[in-house]
């Protein structure tokens, strides 16, 4: 059976707000993308040295620095250093075993959570860590390696379509949160068509195939309700508005955010019920069919017990047996067992044993 989660590298007991990568080490460098916008203008740009950080960040424009990659903890450490995060929340966006969460800080606030893909080889889920750091005009995005999930977002700022460059920082961590959990509903439609097939398998001809695939679905759905549930928190701590750095104009977005959330969270719960329900009817299954077995073999052994009684009574070879010396007492035995044998399926079959 496989693992309900993926397997990370243990932490080692260092010192609080020691940085340590405990994902799987991939040999590729470190890569950091600079997005800097406003209404009028864009830039972009990749970042190669720390020492363009300082040109970074102005009160005219929104800085979006998206760092794909934790294999050079240097650059982690000095970026931490430069925007002044806690090495507490740096060592909390290395451990990516951590548990979805949201800090909040005087200058800023730091989103945990889990990007969901699917496996090449196993097509099971897996997850991701992305964390989110953003303040009044800087957002901060830490994949653990590159992907394709912060396009659509990049290329709307590039054509200006939307409101997202007349908009905050707050609305850009809007727009990364809405297209994880965007994607977050196409891992749910793959799931539900493949418990779709599981159904009519089941109900056509269920094998232990088919048992260990609904093992391995209701895996898939504890990895992803252990990654979407906290969302509803930090959703709700956003929409409380205990940071100024969330303005009222966009809360009605990230209402709309905590909506889908609660609708992925009932539809993995109907799904979670349904593989629970498909797991009984398997089991019913087999159960019948053994039982639908035995009661074969009941019958054709209750046939046989007179048959071979009476077989076995004419195979003693007793000199007095009168009927031994019948010239037709061969075919007569035969018949005799041939109207028992049939007497006795016409009386199962008016009992409806068979």
């Amino acid at each position: 059976m496989s693992h309900i989660f993926k397997r990370r590298k243990k932490k080692s007991s260092s010192l609080p707000g020691t940085l340590e990568y405990t994902g799987e080490r991939i040999e590729v460098p470190t890569k950091i993308n600079l997005i800097k916008y406003n209404e009028q203008k864009i830039l972009e740009e990749e970042i190669k040295s720390p020492e363009d950080y300082s040109t970074i960040i102005d009160e005219k424009s929104i800085s979006w620095i998206n760092i794909d990659g934790f294999q050079q903890l240097g650059i982690i450490a000095k970026i931490g250093s430069f925007y002044k995060i806690h090495p507490l929340v740096l060592e909390d966006i290395l451990n990516v075993n951590q548990r979805p969460k949201i800090e909040l800080f005087d200058n800023y606030i730091c989103i945990i959570l889990k990007l969901i893909e699917f496996e090449k080889n196993t097509n099971e889920l897996s997850t991701e860590q992305i964390s989110i750091i953003f303040g009044s005009n800087l957002v901060i995005s830490f994949k653990e390696k590159e992907s394709e999930i912060f396009i659509p977002i990049a290329e709307r700022i590039q054509a200006a379509m939307g409101q997202i460059r007349k908009m905050k920082s707050d609305y850009l961590v809007y727009s990364l949160l809405d297209i994880i959990i965007d994607d977050y509903f196409e891992k749910l439609e793959k799931l539900g068509e493949r418990i779709e097939i599981l159904e009519v398998e089941l109900i056509e001809k269920p094998t232990t195939k088919t048992l260990n695939e609904i093992y391995n679905l209701k895996n898939n759905f504890i990895t992803l309700r252990k990654s979407i549930w906290p969302l509803r928190e930090i959703i709700n701590r956003l929409l409380r508005r205990e940071s100024p750095l969330i303005h009222e104009h966009t809360e009605i977005y990230y209402r709309d955010i905590y909506d889908h959330i609660i609708q992925i969270v009932d539809t993995i719960e109907i799904y979670r019920d349904m593989l629970s329900n498909m797991l009984d009817i398997y089991l019913s299954s087999v159960s019948n069919r053994m039982n639908e077995i035995m009661k074969v073999l009941t019958i054709i052994a209750t046939i046989f017990i007179p048959l071979t009684f009476i077989t076995s009574l004419y195979g003693m070879n007793f000199i007095n047996m009168p009927e031994l010396n019948w010239d037709l007492g061969y075919p007569m035995i035969l018949i005799l067992l041939l109207i028992i044998a049939i007497s006795m399926l016409i009386y199962f079959k008016k009992k409806k044993w068979l």
